[in-house]
């Protein structure tokens, strides 16, 4: 065993840049950071390769002296903490003094700067920590940093790094998070010598999420403001109206004094405000900053200062569900003041996991039997069209819209459950969520949704299968849709292969795309928000994305979530039709979650409860 040693300055550099600098986007984190608690008031950022071969930070902050710009490449020089005790009072993003020497050990680092009342600037230069030069140069007040060639010095760890593109699209990313934690600088975002974003100082978090997130997401955001004086908390920003979700977290965006993290309890806090307002499974997009006494919250958990740890967890939480409840309830309290109470005959129920208070006024249930067509609902909470006049059905309908729809013809493969067809004798409807079914064997009780969602599923997997391009209709006027920069990088990967499947998306500017064309299974007032939910799910299959036949599965199971409306008024002849349509299908006894399609309780097990004849 070799004998203990101190490990030199280098070394101990590099180790430190693994925990602090993990990718590029972590130097960009860093060196933002840095900006802003020097006061800058415009920041500039630019990288080239995903940041891989070049990474540029430019401010109009304080800048340093000369003599300062030495010590700030020596490990844990700081201006922000001078005692133990001052960590308890943190108020700065940056406080360790460890980046710029993790940083410069791993890369080619050039630092320049200058201070108020001094007539030029300094400027160093090192390569994988080691001193190259330092000299007097001309410039503004404030600070710029070049980072070329990312570890150069430590080949093993760039390795690692993902594609250009996606290395790019975390940059982007941390950079709007920035832009949005701090409305009051002017951000400017290059790629590549490319604008990426860029968007003035204002002092309207509406409007810089409009200029960085897109208008349309602004639009659905409503203000949050509550403060608890007791607590020293207050909370501000804003969150999505009620119905509004997104299959990803990636835009619930928590701040905790002005500090973009990822905290479990606010992000639970807020889901809970939500919990009947938007679907199971769908995630607010919201933008809340949360203020706090320094104090009471522990910024120095995480290497990266991405999660962040509470004094007291449960106040805080209490605190932030209850801004939330409230501010969601004053805002549907306008609809709900508009909306008649029509007697419980002609109510119209809501849909299984949707928003109450998104049924339209004064809507009824329609007297003919419900569209059986596959419906997607890539946003859950909106409310679904009516069910449209039966009209001839085309090769790619895919299930019985009334009473006269003749039920699928069984394949030979499904013989036994064809012989069962006839065997089912319809009873009752129930709840409005179950149908009991008289059979020989004994009595079947039959779940509406999850039996629709099973007879769907398959027929477009069906399409899919029986044509290389299934049949698609053209939108009139084309969708437009804007994407942040990794849905993008999805969509970009995908789009061949989800344009044969019945879809056209066609690129229209830097993260701009039009819809031209959807299947003939997809509602066109639908297409955008199930276009969305297509590409998150994409970009989390990773690895198997490449298959194909898994992908589409995927995309069928994204495309009959939800699909069913609950009706009082179902004809006897579509649920018979609906049962004979999922016994002809090759997996009719559960629905694509997994869950149960039917169930059944035999004569004999009747007999056993009841002790027999």
């Amino acid at each position: 065993m070799s004998s203990i040693r101190i490990l030199s300055d280098r070394v101990a550099n590099q180790i430190a840049a693994g925990e602090v600098i993990e990718r590029p986007v972590a130097v960009v984190k860093e060196l933002v950071e840095n900006s802003i608690d020097a006061g800058a008031t415009r920041v500039e950022i630019e990288f080239r390769n995903g940041g891989k071969s070049y990474i540029r930070i430019e401010d109009n902050g304080r800048g340093m002296s000369p003599d300062e710009a030495l010590l700030s490449l020596e490990r844990h020089a700081t201006s922000k903490i001078r005692e133990a005790a001052d960590l308890n009072e943190i108020a700065s993003f940056g406080f360790r003094g460890e980046a710029l020497p993790s940083i410069a050990s791993v890369s080619r680092f050039t630092l320049r700067t200058r201070a108020e009342g001094w007539t030029h600037g300094t400027e160093i230069k090192i390569n994988g920590g080691k001193l190259i030069e330092k000299r007097d140069c001309g410039m503004p007040v404030g600070t710029v940093i070049e980072v070329a060639q990312l570890f150069n010095s430590v080949p093993a760890r760039r390795k690692f790094l993902k594609t250009d593109p996606t290395e790019t699209a975390h940059i982007t990313y941390n950079s709007r998070l920035f832009a949005v934690a701090n409305p009051q600088v002017a951000f400017r975002v290059l790629e590549g010598g490319r604008i990426v974003f860029q968007s003035p100082a204002c002092e309207d978090l509406r409007d810089r999420i409009g200029e960085i997130w897109g208008r349309s997401l602004a639009d659905d955001l409503i203000p949050v403001e509550a403060s608890d004086a007791a607590l020293g908390l207050r909370l501000t920003g804003l969150t999505a109206k009620p119905g509004v979700g997104r299959s990803t977290r990636r835009e619930l965006v928590t701040l905790v004094n002005r500090r973009p993290v990822d905290s479990r309890t606010l992000g639970f806090a807020v889901l809970d405000a939500y919990h009947g307002r938007i679907q199971k499974g769908r995630y607010p997009p919201a933008f809340l900053f949360l203020e706090i006494q320094p104090r009471d919250v522990d910024v120095n958990v995480h290497p990266a200062k991405r999660e962040v740890r509470f004094r007291n967890e449960g106040s805080i939480r209490r605190f932030v569900l209850a801004a939330i409840s409230k501010t969601l309830e004053q805002a549907s309290k306008p609809a709900e003041s508009m909306r008649a109470a029509p007697p419980p005959e002609q109510a119209a129920p809501a849909r299984p996991g949707g928003n109450t208070a998104l049924v339209r006024p004064n809507e009824t249930a329609e007297p003919a039997a419900p569209d059986l067509r596959p419906r997607a609902t890539g946003n859950p909470a909106q409310a679904v069209p009516a069910p449209k006049p039966p009209q001839p059905q085309r090769p790619s309908d895919s299930g019985p819209a009334n009473s006269a729809t003749p039920a699928p013809e069984a394949t030979p493969e499904k013989a036994n459950a064809s012989t069962r067809l006839p065997d089912w004798r319809l009873i009752t409807l129930l709840k409005r969520h179950y149908a009991l079914f008289d059979t020989p064997r004994g009595l079947v009780m039959l779940h509406l949704r999850h039996a629709d969602q099973r007879v769907r599923f398959e027929r477009i997997l069906k399409d899919y299968e029986a044509s290389s391009s299934p049949p698609s209709q053209r939108l009139l006027i084309p969708h437009p849709i804007e994407l942040e920069p990794l849905a993008v990088e999805t969509l970009r990967t995908h789009r061949d292969l989800i344009n044969q499947q019945g879809f056209q998306i066609e690129a229209f500017g830097r993260n701009f795309y039009r819809i031209e064309a959807v299947p003939t299974w997809l509602e066109p007032e639908q297409a955008e928000s199930f276009v969305r939910d297509m590409i998150d799910l994409l970009r989390q299959r990773g690895g198997s994305r490449k298959q194909r036949e898994l992908i589409w599965e995927a995309v069928a199971r994204l495309a009959v979530e939800g699909s069913y409306r609950q009706s009082d008024s179902l004809s006897d002849a579509a649920v018979q039709q609906l049962a004979e349509a999922l016994l002809a299908c090759q997996i009719p006894h559960t629905a694509p979650s997994g869950k149960p399609t039917f169930s059944e309780i035999s004569w004999a097990e009747w007999a056993r409860r009841f002790g027999g004849d």
